[in-house]
């Protein structure tokens, strides 16, 4: 219903006397009003008539307000009242006033003056009616009950608490599967418990339980286990507490807790009480996390941590037998290939079958052990010497290199092993493992499919990369690079419009270090990333120049390794950001890709290289016809060079099968729009060759090494224009 606002009023005046329905004049000293204002209670007056109301001192304290800091009117009660609250207040005034309701008494919520939620009792009575019986005048009182709230809703939460705690115990005893049994070993007799027969899966009419009887149920090494316990206890022992083996009426083995009191008189035992848990899901759950903690799922090889925990022991049984073990790391060669080229599950059958290869060509005694990925280790344990080990080596080669037959599919991978001894190479575990995976690197180094024993020259090796890593982080620091440019040449006119961008480094006390000797360590560690981006950063601003002053259309070749396609650019760091921000076209520029680049391209790195070119940047092949599937990835790709490897140019002669290579590579190029680019052209007669085959560009010593930019500029004035 429609209701005119609330309004309380104070003092609290009494009923006219006339029965207009009209407020008397405030009686001074009331002494029902003090009594309730003194007893803690904030005091209400409604005046149905004007809608008036008003409300006590005590009633504004009790809100945390002064007195004269809520003012009259419906207001100060509406505004401060939990709006959920609202529709109670309504109904209830409503249910009182029209008779249907003999009370009004009702709680809300208050906000109080540091914004939290008060509880009030309200109550109310009609103090003044019309000659017609219409209420005129409410009076009443509000009452803080904020804490008889407070702890109402503590013991409902505690009896809640109660409530949940008895049905969990009630649940567990249910699901417990706890059973009994009482053996009088006075009278012979076996008593069991209802749950000790469903337990074991049977019935009383179909099993009457005896001494003798009982024992069938127990597996024979539970059986001795308990026996032996039983016979060596004494009266002030505590209960036996063991897990044995059971065998159910159905034949089925489960395990349980047994916890057996012996009763005993006169140092004879004359009962025996036990209590019966079932805890086979328990345990197999136990044995199943072991299981996975411990093997590779997808093998069911010793993972990591076993193979740890195994060469821990056999550490310590070699020291004391004063024999050596070996350590021998397995990495599947070409297994990527197989991933990319048929799909996971493919690679997964791999995986399989080389673990069962593996483990097929080992003792019962040495462990095989897959590390994640495509890694396998073997631990080669109890040697006398290692005089036998190339042997069981070949064995392993031989072993992955045979054809694995994947569903239809044919795939040949090999393997690359890596080999340390103990304790010879080492003594402790980590050392044992850095030396096996150097080891296995300078096998696939030294072409794969093959075996390699560590030997301190490698350790030497990877501590002088350490150090030439930390020498590159300084020397990018400190500016000790320089790039040099390289002159590509037309073959057809001599005319020198592009050129590649090349890096040297002046070490301070080493002297000039060649590329070939830092960039692998650069890409190793990362570091690629930040050199190449200085390199490409050099070239934006010297070609910049150079379509000033040389040529309008001059181009720069930027090597980009596989390494910063990977990496993530900051916003406003990307190659076209960069060109755009000096204001040049991308077509200023060749990025020079590597053949690796696009075998192992993921999703990021292929949009990456799009973007490329989708900013107008060309591409370059670089090393082309080296790899196993240049082919393949020119038509996935809008390559705008290729460039020929210098290996097929350096024995160019006129019948010979590496020319009829490069004029196969420029036809091929040439019908697919690209242009070439020979590497490594250092005779005439190599340049003419390539010249008649149609190669477009040559680049070589013929020509010019990479040269500081004066000597550059001074060459390309010099050539055909």
């Amino acid at each position: 219903m429609d209701m005119e606002p609330f309004e309380f009023s104070l003092p609290i005046a009494s009923p006219d006397a006339t029965g207009t329905g009209l407020p008397l004049p405030p009686e001074t000293g009331n002494p029902w009003r003090l009594a309730l204002e003194g007893s803690g209670m904030g005091v209400w007056d409604w005046n149905l008539v004007t809608g008036d109301q008003s409300h006590s001192p005590r009633w504004k304290d009790m809100l945390g307000y002064a007195d004269d800091e809520i003012g009259p009117g419906a207001q100060a009660f509406f505004s401060r009242l939990h709006p959920d609250d609202l529709p109670r207040v309504e109904a209830a005034s409503a249910a009182y006033l029209s008779g249907h309701a003999k009370d009004y008494t009702l709680d809300v919520r208050m906000r109080h003056k540091n914004g939290g939620w008060q509880w009030v009792l309200v109550h109310g009575m009609v103090v003044s009616r019309d000659a017609q019986g219409k209420p005129l005048r409410l009076i009443g009182t509000h009452t803080d009950i904020t804490e008889r709230k407070l702890t109402e809703e503590h013991l409902r939460s505690l009896n809640q608490e109660l409530a949940d705690k008895t049905q969990r115990l009630q649940d567990m005893q249910a699901m417990g599967r706890i059973g009994g049994w009482e053996l009088d070993l006075v009278a012979g007799t076996v008593v069991w418990t209802e749950e000790m027969y469903r337990i074991l899966e049977t019935t009383p009419q179909d099993y009457q339980p005896t001494a003798e009887s009982t024992s069938r149920f127990i597996a024979p090494a539970s059986f001795t286990r308990i026996m032996a316990a039983v016979k060596q206890a004494k009266p002030q022992d505590p209960a036996l507490d063991m897990e044995l083996e059971l065998i159910t009426a159905k034949g089925r083995n489960l395990w349980v807790q047994m916890v057996l009191t012996l009763v005993w008189a006169q140092d004879q035992q004359v009962k025996r009480l036990a209590m019966v848990h079932d805890i086979t899901e328990r345990r197999n759950t136990a044995n199943a996390i072991w299981q996975q903690a411990h093997f590779d799922s997808l093998t069911g090889l010793p993972n990591r941590r076993m193979l740890r925990d195994r060469l821990e022991q056999e550490i310590r049984k070699s020291r004391r037998d004063h024999r050596q073990l070996a350590i021998l790391f397995i990495d599947l060669d070409h297994f990527k290939e197989v991933n990319d080229t048929l799909g996971h599950d493919y690679g997964d059958q791999l995986l399989v079958e080389a673990a069962r290869r593996l483990r097929g060509c080992m003792r019962e005694t040495d462990t095989v052990a897959r590390m994640g990925g495509d890694e396998f280790t073997v631990l080669l344990t109890e040697l006398t010497s290692t005089s036998h080990l190339e042997g069981v080596l070949q064995k392993l080669l031989d072993a992955l290199a045979a054809v694995f037959q994947l569903g239809d599919e044919q795939v040949f991978v090999s393997g690359s092993i890596g080999v340390t001894v103990y304790p010879s190479d080492g003594t402790d575990i980590e050392n044992l493992y850095k030396n096996a995976d150097q080891a296995m690197y300078a096998a696939k180094a030294a072409g794969r499919n093959r075996f390699s024993f560590f030997t301190p020259a490698m350790q030497e090796a990877v501590l002088s990369r350490v150090r030439l890593v930390a020498e590159l982080r300084a020397a990018l620091a400190e500016r000790q690079f320089r790039v040099e440019y390289q002159p590509i040449v037309d073959l057809a006119t001599g005319a020198v419009r592009k050129a590649e961008a090349l890096i040297r480094w002046q070490h301070p006390t080493r002297g000039p270090i060649g590329p070939a000797a830092f960039i692998p360590a650069a890409e190793a560690s990362g570091l690629i990333v930040g050199l190449g981006e200085w390199i490409f950063r050099e070239a934006v601003e010297q070609v910049a120049l150079w379509r000033g002053s040389l040529d309008p259309d001059f181009q720069i070749s930027v090597n980009k390794s596989p390494v910063q396609f990977q990496h993530q650019p900051a916003v406003g760091e990307s190659w076209i950001e960069q060109l755009s921000a000096k204001g040049l076209a991308g077509g200023c520029i060749v990025a020079e890709i590597t053949e690796g680049l696009l075998l192992g391209s993921s999703a990021a790195v292929t949009e990456r290289l799009q973007s490329l070119l989708t900013g107008g940047v060309q591409v370059s092949l670089d090393d082309f016809g080296t790899g196993y599937s240049s082919l393949s990835y020119l038509h996935k790709f809008d390559i705008d060079f290729v460039k020929i490897d210098k290996a097929f140019v350096a024995n160019l002669t006129p019948a010979s099968t590496d020319l009829a290579l490069c004029k196969a590579i420029i036809v091929m190029a040439h019908e697919l729009g690209m242009m070439v680019v020979a590497e490594g052209v250092e005779t005439a007669r190599q340049r003419d060759l390539l010249l008649s085959a149609g190669c477009d560009f040559g680049q070589g010593y013929l020509f010019a090494a990479a040269l500081p930019v004066a000597e550059f500029e001074a060459y390309c004035r010099s050539a055909p224009r």
